[in-house]
This record gives C-alpha cells, structure tokens and sequence, in this order.
C-alpha cells in the first residue's frame, strides 16, 4: 500500500507539480514542434512551390519579354525594311523627280543660253547693220559729193575729148582726176575741181618719190640703188616698183624729218601750185614728226592731186618744175605759154634714177594689173586710210621716153586702193594712147626686176596693194625698217602702209633671212633731152655709154 500510495512530502509534491509542469511544457512545446514543423512544410512547400513558380513565372516572363522583344524586333525590322522599301520607292521617285527637275533646269539653262546668243548675235548684228548702213552712207555721201563737185566744176579751156574719157573712167567711184601736159602745165582736165585743186589728202606711198630724191642727193642711196652702210637687199629700183616701206623708212631714218621736210618743198609740196583757180589748198607738212612713217606712208603731210601732178612731172623733166595752168579761152588755148617754177637745184641724175622703179611699178609691181605699160607709163601707187576711209593714189606720166601727159587719181571709200586708182588712170591712157606716140620697142622704157623670179613670183601672186606688197618684198632684205624715234641699229617687222595699225615694238635681232643676191640687171634709164626754138624738150637717143650717170640737157 505504501508502495502504491506513498506519502508525498512538501518537497516532492513541488518537485511532482514542477515535473508535471515541466513534461507539460515539454509536451506542448514538442507538439508546439511538431505542429509548427507540420506547418512549416506546407508553407515551405508553398514558398517553395511559388518560388518555382515565380522562377517559371520570370522564365515566362523572360520568354515573353524576349519573345515579345524578337517580335518586336521583328516587327521593327520589318518596319525597317518596310521603312527602308519605302524610301526606296521614295527615293525612286525623289530621284525621278531630282532627274526630271535637273533635266528642266538644264533644259531651262540651254533655252537661256540659246536665247543670250541668239541676242548676241541680233546685237552683234544689229552693230553690224548699223555699221553697214554708217559706211554705205559714208560711201554715199562721198559718190554724192563727187557728183556734186563735177556738176559744178568749171570746164571753160578744158579738153572736153579727156574730160570725158576721165569721167567715164572715174565710173562710180569717188575721186578726182588731174590730166596735165607734163612738160607745159598746160591743164587739160580737172573732174571734181574741188577735191582736185581746193582739198588736201594724206599721200600714202606716193612720198616715197621725195623720199627716194632726197636719198639719192644726200649719197644716203648709192648709184647702183643700195642704202649706203646698210646690207638692205632690195635696191631703189624694186623698192618704188613693189612699194617697200621698210626701205624708205631706213633711207628717211638717215635723212631726218628736216631734210625730207625740205626736200618736199623744193618738189612743190606744202605751198600752192600757183594754178589759176581760186581757192587752191597749199598742202601741210610734217613739221617736227620724227615717225619712220612719214617717209612711207605719207604720215602728217596733205598734198592736192595738182601737187602730185607737178611733182611727177618734175621727176620726168629731170627736175623742171611747171606751174599748172587752165586755159579759160579759145584764144588762150592757141596760144597757151608755159611757165616754170625756178629749176630745182638737184642733179638731173637724182630724178632719173627714179624713173626705172616708177617704170617698173607699171610692169611688174603695184599697177601692173591697172595700166597697160606698153604705153610707157610710169608711176607709183598708194594705200592707206584717212579722213575715216582708204584712200588709192596713183601718179603717173606717159610715154617715159618724151612725157607729154601725167595724169594723177585719188580715189576714198572703203573698197579703194592703190591698183584701182591706177585702173582708173590706165583706161585714161587708153584713150590718149593714139596722142602719146609711144615706141613700143624703146628700150627706155623697159626695165626687169632685180629680185630673183621666186620672190617676184611670190609678190606678184599676192594682194598687189602697195601695202600689201611691201611686206611681201621684205623677203628679199637683211634688216627691217627703223621705228619712231629709234636708232638705225633697231630694227622691227615690215609694217603694211595702214594708218590704224601701230608700229611693231622694237627688238634686237635680225627677223628677215636673205632670199638671194640682187644685183643690178639692166643699168638705169637714162633720158636726154634737147631744147628747140620754142624752148620746148624734145628727146634724144641716149649715148651708147655702159652705165651713163647724168641726164644732158641741151
């Protein structure tokens, strides 16, 4: 019994309740665990499971995103290629567009630059029109003027027969005509007296004849036609026939303007005549002009037709200068007298040593397609332009042998030169030709170039204006005309007798080669004439002498 139902002490009753009490803790708290445990496996289960999930969920949602990302991209790209197609397509159509844009502008372009030429040319047209039209009635004004001259000139004592055949010969240009006796200065004609007796024209190549006189009395030419210190090929002969102005440039450089200015004085030019006409022009000369040119060209000197008709006669008559005269009636014409100026005082020689190159101008230089020289006619020619158009001069006499006539033609307008002067004057000279009793076989009034056949040939091929021509002869030379104000030892081109056209700058050197050697052919003309009882000059067959030097006037 006492081991069933023991006595509990106080302490053990504690110590009972405390164990009770301590296994009933133990107890909960172990179903505490294991209820706790049962409940936290679910739960960790659950977190688990949706950690699982989550992790799926983010897998999907990655796949998604990426998914919807690709399609994304996808659909980006096909927006680009779609984008980029259409601007393809745009661009296609922008490029047609930009090509068909730049093909009207360059259409526009081309339009203005057909329609800025097309007013160009109508300008340049139009300024060539109105310059056609300013020369025509340039031209016309010179032919209606020249026709209003000749009504009016006064042909009391005139040779009617020559005044008609000079007008005929004139035919449509504008000009004027001088036929004179050259030996008396008796007058037979003068067409259009107001150019020929009260106006003044520039010269041109027809003052190489002073030229050439004053070269020959100062010794700067020598006796057989060559510049003295100078190793110019072309002689005085060639040089007046083919007008060569670099010759007569250089002759004049060794003159100097005062004695050429002197000289023209002395052959009439620069003071009147002393022609019974009122209102007679006196000439200029080139006072202080120190230009090469003036004794080529002519430059600031004016003669009358008159002048130059005394001027040749005087080369003719070995240097007797006549006083023009116009016979006013019947009986002055029976009984016309000559007068003279006081004899020059130069050799005869100076003036016929001229007479071949005058001569051959006629033969084979710058008249040779104008005049029939078997006339013997003698002459020179001149080109240039003055007063705003060219001007054509020829002086000339005939028969050489005996002069008895010096017809002189001037002529202005923009197609005249030189040759159709001188065609105007040998349809005079055809009409006279029964009057000059020319001997066809003189010798006097035959001369041959001294070029060789080769340059004549390639002058004679060429433009026959004097000015033309004397470029081409400076073939036959070593050196080249001087220019203003130069030295002889400076030396420049040939230059064409052409006002407007400036001279060449000067240089150092040598520019033409030598063609050949001309020497001398034939020896100069030489023509002796003896005085009859009415003091009139009668020809004389001439010595039989190699080279006879001096005319003999008897």
């Amino acid at each position: 019994m006492k081991l069933m139902c023991p006595r509990f002490s106080p302490f053990q009753a504690y110590f009972a309740l405390f164990l009770a009490i301590f296994l009933l803790v133990s107890g909960a708290q172990a179903q505490s665990r294991r209820s706790s445990a049962k409940t936290k496996k679910p739960v960790a289960k659950k977190k688990e499971t949706t950690a699982k999930d989550a992790r799926k969920n983010s897998r999907n949602a990655k796949a998604t995103a990426k998914k919807k990302d690709s399609k994304k991209e996808t659909l980006a790209a096909k927006k680009r290629s779609q984008d980029k197609d259409s601007d393809k397509k745009t661009g296609k159509k922008e490029s047609k567009r930009d090509r068909a844009a730049a093909r009207a502008a360059a259409r526009k372009a081309a339009e203005e630059r057909r329609q800025a030429i097309l007013a160009e040319q109508r300008r340049r047209e139009e300024i060539a029109r109105i310059a056609r039209e300013r020369k025509l009635a340039f031209e016309r004004g010179l032919h209606t003027e020249t026709l209003e001259n000749i009504a009016k000139d006064e042909t009391d004592g005139e040779d009617l027969q020559v005044r008609r055949a000079a007008v005929n010969a004139l035919g449509s240009h504008a000009g004027t005509v001088v036929v004179m006796e050259a030996q008396t200065g008796k007058v037979l004609t003068i067409v259009n007296q107001d150019w020929g007796i009260r106006s003044g024209f520039k010269p041109c190549s027809t003052i190489k004849l002073v030229t050439g006189v004053a070269g020959l009395n100062e010794k700067v030419i020598d006796t057989e036609g060559n510049i003295n210190g100078s190793n110019y090929r072309m002689q005085l002969q060639d040089a007046i026939a083919f007008s060569n102005n670099g010759y007569f440039q250089r002759v004049g450089s060794d003159l100097g303007s005062g004695k050429m200015v002197s000289y023209a004085k002395t052959l009439g030019l620069g003071q009147p005549t002393g022609i019974n006409a009122p209102g007679e022009f006196a000439g200029k000369l080139p006072y202080g002009n120190n230009n090469a040119r003036i004794y080529s060209h002519g430059d600031d000197f004016e003669v009358t037709p008159l002048q130059l008709a005394v001027l040749v006669s005087a080369i003719s008559n070995g240097g007797k200068r006549v006083v023009p005269q116009i016979p006013k009636t019947k009986f002055e014409t029976t009984n016309f007298r000559s007068r003279y100026r006081p004899q020059i005082d130069l050799p005869s020689s100076d003036f016929q040593e001229m007479l071949p190159g005058m001569i051959g101008a006629a033969q084979y230089g710058t008249a040779r397609r104008g005049v029939d020289h078997s006339l013997g006619i003698a002459g020179k020619t001149g080109s240039c332009i003055a007063k705003g158009s060219w001007v054509g001069l020829f002086a000339s006499v005939a028969p050489v042998e005996n002069p008895k006539y010096s017809v002189v033609v001037i002529t202005r307008g923009q197609g005249e030169r030189g040759k159709y002067a001188a065609a105007v004057a040998g349809k005079i000279y055809n009409v006279l030709a029964p009057r000059l009793g020319h001997n066809p076989n003189s010798d006097v009034a035959r001369v041959k170039s001294s070029v060789d056949s080769r340059t004549a040939a390639k002058m004679s091929e060429e433009d026959d204006d004097d000015d033309a021509t004397a470029d081409t002869a400076a073939d036959t030379q070593e050196e080249a005309p001087i220019i203003v104000g130069q030295s002889k030892q400076q030396i420049a081109t040939v230059q064409p007798e052409e006002e407007e056209r400036p001279l060449p700058k000067p240089v150092n050197k040598t520019l033409i080669k030598r063609t050949g050697n001309s020497k001398a052919v034939f020896p100069p003309v030489v023509i002796t004439y003896k005085k009859d009882a009415d003091g009139n000059f009668t020809r004389q067959q001439p010595a039989e002498k190699t080279r006879p030097r001096v005319v003999k006037n008897k």
